[in-house]
């Protein structure tokens, strides 16, 4: 389980997330919702450890990870897409994944130190890259080199990766931002996949509505920085705070 406590950061007098308390259960996918600059990305920064908060705290599994670096909230279960974009531009779309398994097959402690050993004939390892290759539709990009695939194929890469590291939680920013309207669908499928196992916990930043209908268990909608809705998906579509925060639609004024 996963859980923020009064969750904050000010830059200077600003405060991008205010007190923002919520908590993330196994087998839930949670879309965070809000306006542009309501503050979802600093929320993720927060949680996975990219920002250090002002004040609050994040929880996983009862454990405080609030002092903790970004790569050690990795290694507690935080997955956090963007972190592994380009881990080894130089190195294949095999390599990668290969190596992301390899860091997950050989202990928590050792992730990050035994990356480089050797591993090029550990045919259980490649046979591993191979299935989340094949899930994520790039088995015949195995042999491009990372700095050399297109935006689309890069966030498919994204998600190859984080499903290597199996994390406790999944989360996604935008998953398919930048992507043709031809490669969307493969990630959205990869995300209803990966929703079916009641052991993990999904959290989406995403703007189109129609996904987050169809894939949210429940929504949360920040608005300058603080959580104004928290519910049923259907609930808080239809809210006129979501109405006239998100989605820009004027409250409706009653006839005189």
């Amino acid at each position: 389980m996963l859980q923020t406590k009064d969750l904050t950061i000010r830059f200077g007098g600003h405060v991008a997330v205010n007190a923002v308390s919520c908590t993330f259960q196994p087998g839930t996918l949670t879309a965070i919702v809000g306006p542009n600059g309501a503050g979802k990305t600093t929320f993720f920064n927060l949680i996975s450890g990219q920002l250090k908060a002002t004040q609050g705290e994040v929880h996983l599994n009862g454990v405080n990870l609030s002092s903790q670096s970004p790569s050690a909230r990795t290694r507690a279960g935080l997955g956090r897409a963007f972190q592994l974009t380009n881990l080894f531009p130089n190195l294949t779309v095999l390599e990668n994944v290969r190596l992301a398994v390899q860091a997950t097959q050989e202990g928590a402690h050792l992730r990050g130190l035994n990356l480089w050993s050797i591993w090029s004939d550990h045919a259980a390892l490649t046979r591993r890259a191979h299935e989340i290759l094949v899930a994520v539709s790039m088995m015949d990009k195995e042999a491009q080199t990372v700095a050399n695939l297109p935006h689309g194929d890069q966030r498919k890469l994204e998600v190859a990766l984080l499903m290597a590291l199996d994390p406790q939680v999944y989360m996604f920013d935008e998953p398919t931002a930048g992507m043709s309207h031809d490669e969307a669908p493969v990630i959205l499928n990869l995300i209803r996949a990966l929703k079916n196992d009641k052991t993990k916990t999904i959290l989406l930043v995403e703007h189109k509505m129609d996904v987050v209908r169809e894939l949210a268990d429940r929504i949360i909608v920040l608005h300058n920085g603080t959580l104004v809705a928290d519910g049923d998906p259907a609930e808080i579509i239809a809210s006129p705070v979501v109405q006239e925060a998100y989605l820009g639609v004027a409250p409706q004024k009653e006839a005189a």
